[in-house]
């Protein structure tokens, strides 16, 4: 493949389109919520907390949409014996951000965390929260690996260039901005990279359709000419299976703290939910490009192409299926300004799971479990550093790990089996404790560890009921690979053990601490017998021995006066035992 010069110029002019709103969006804000009180630290993860609806619409979809969504959408719906109806994601992230609207957004803006690891601080210690923070973290760099690779796949198919390098200096470029504004150019850029793909995606499908090697997608829908019909079918065997996927993404995508951010810088509890209904609406629009793509490749006489009379699929590159089909199906002008564009936006896309888990990292495990004297400056550092050091991991990983989408499903089981159900007890379960969390935490991962990951090459110890051995063969090396293929909802069910476990040890172990069967001085976690223990902590400090609850200071209003009750953390400090955080602490007594 010869160097284009089209393509580099392309890539470069969109790159430094991201690049230059970033930096502006980062001088722009550069005094937001600082003037008014508000920690540099805590601006820089979660704005100050003023995003409108507009910025605030792109960046709640940007959540998921991304260079992962669109090139993993594309490449089930090419597939064949998967197609449209494997191509779960538009439909099961679209249904995450509607669940996450209805019962999670609300709860968390309006108690005024900072990052979705707070409640789990709160109520469970500090500790727990670092427990927590490992499936938090592997999440976020799984999924920001995921948008690496799809960059790295499109890339390849620009220009002849090492793609090592190219996606080395993509994710160099996007830390830069991240680390220069934080969450405010991880907004903005978020805007200009949905128009990115939407332009650059809508632009190249009419010439994509309308090339004389594509066949009717509305025939090729339902019948086979070159590969089985691109809507796909679910197999009976595999309903139970199928189910699992759907719900992991659709309860899967809501404990992510790439979500929450986004939560917690909306202006408003209400907005913050109605965000989350744009940002559903926003995914299904964003994935018809997507699933047309995957159409037309399922629906091309590669014969008839420069690509070669052997089609994508038996090349193993059909991860690449979205760049193929742009690059081969379309003009050269068009190609190079849609893959020029989708290449940028991928690129940008990385940079909120980043800045995800480098919030995580400086707040809840340096500031609150290690270091609570630390100085705002110090935190705005560690965060720097932090950003670099996960980048860094996440660019790794997307040069060593295989198929976007399964990357997709990788990065949201520790997520869905451990996370979810714990938030799901923090907020909604009076009474739960440390105990119980402990609890949790080791049931869902051990059913889940134990059920293997093909993904992985990790065998699984637990064979639940319906398994099968299944083969793959690798296209252009003839090797025949073999792994066992869970059929049973496996991790539905180990999510649904950790929450239960959760739930039954925390209220077994108040009984026995309480009805004097165990000795408080057993308690070891301060989770029942003591009565303020000294790791609860409010918004933004751990509180020391000498402080009750009662006697804390809510948290500073640091914007306007017209937004300041917003912030003011009445909720979390209310007496108010059905919303309380604090007045679930105090059931546990």
């Amino acid at each position: 493949m010869a160097v284009h010069a089209e393509g580099i110029v392309a890539i470069v002019l969109f790159y430094l389109l991201i690049l230059a709103v970033g930096i502006w969006a980062a001088w722009k804000n550069k005094n937001s919520g600082v003037s008014e009180g508000q920690d540099r630290s805590e601006t820089i993860m979660v704005g100050g907390r003023d995003i409108g609806l507009f910025v605030g619409g792109f960046t709640m979809t940007a959540t998921w949409v991304g260079g992962g969504y669109i090139n993993g959408t594309a490449e089930y719906v090419y597939l064949p014996d998967y197609g449209l109806a494997w191509a779960q994601a538009p439909f099961g992230y679209a249904l995450s951000l509607v669940v996450g609207g209805l019962f999670f957004a609300k709860p968390m803006r309006s108690r005024g965390y900072v990052t979705m690891l707070d409640p789990f601080q709160q109520i469970y210690g500090k500790r727990m929260g670092g427990l927590l923070f490992i499936p938090a973290l592997m999440g976020e760099i799984f999924w920001s690996a995921a948008i690496l690779s799809a960059l790295g796949a499109t890339l390849s198919v620009i220009v002849d260039i090492d793609i090592n390098m190219s996606v080395v200096i993509s994710a160099l470029i996007a830390i830069f901005y991240t680390l220069v504004g934080g969450l405010y150019s991880v907004a903005y850029t978020d805007v200009v990279q949905l128009f990115c793909i939407f332009l650059g995606l809508w632009v190249s499908v009419p010439f994509a359709l309308s090339n004389p090697a594509v066949s009717s997608i509305s025939v090729t829908a339902k019948e086979e000419v070159y590969q089985t019909p691109w809507l796909g079918k679910i197999d009976s065997a595999d309903t139970w299976m199928w189910i699992d996927n759907f719900c992991l993404l659709m309860l899967g995508g809501i404990p992510w703290q790439v979500y929450f951010q986004r939560v917690l810088s909306a202006s408003s509890a209400t907005y913050a939910q109605v965000l989350s209904f744009i940002a559903a609406a926003g995914c299904l629009v964003m994935a018809v490009p997507s699933v047309l793509i995957g159409a037309i490749g399922a629906s091309t006489d590669w014969n008839q192409t420069t690509y070669g009379a052997i089609p994508p699929k038996e090349k193993d590159q059909s991860d690449m299926i979205l760049p193929i089909v742009l690059q081969h199906l379309c003009p050269s002008w068009i190609s190079f300004f849609g893959l020029g564009a989708v290449s940028a936006a991928v690129m940008s896309s990385a940079d909120s799971s980043i800045l995800s888990a480098s919030s995580m990292f400086a707040r809840n495990i340096y500031q609150l479990a290690f270091r609570q004297s630390a100085t705002d400056r110090e935190i705005v550092w560690v965060m720097r550093i932090s950003i670099f050091v996960f980048g860094a991991l996440a660019t790794a990983m997307a040069l060593l790990t295989g198929t976007v989408y399964g990357l997709w499903y990788l990065s949201s089981d520790l997520v869905y089996v451990i996370i979810f159900p714990q938030l799901l007890s923090v907020l909604f379960i009076k009474g739960t404790n440390t105990y119980g969390s402990v609890a949790g935490y080791v049931f869902g991962l051990l059913l889940r560890v134990g059920g293997g990951e093909p993904y992985l090459k990790l065998p699984p110890f637990i064979y639940y009921p319906g398994w099968v051995q299944q083969e793959k063969i690798h296209h252009l090396t003839g090797d025949v690979e073999y792994f066992i293929q869970q059929r049973f909802p496996f991790k539905t069910v180990s999510m649904l053990a950790s929450f239960m476990g959760n739930v039954v040890f925390s209220y077994l172990l108040k009984y026995l601490f309480e009805s004097g069967t165990l000795s408080h001085k057993y308690d070891f976690m301060d989770a029942v017998v003591s009565k303020h223990s000294k790791e609860i902590m409010d918004k933004t400090t751990l509180v020391s021995d000498d402080i009750i609850l009662s006697e804390m200071a809510p948290v500073k209003a640091h914007l306007n006066a017209s937004l300041a009750g917003t912030f003011t953390n009445t909720e979390a400090l209310s007496d108010d035992e059905v919303s309380s955080p604090g007045s679930l602490n105090n059931h546990r007594e």
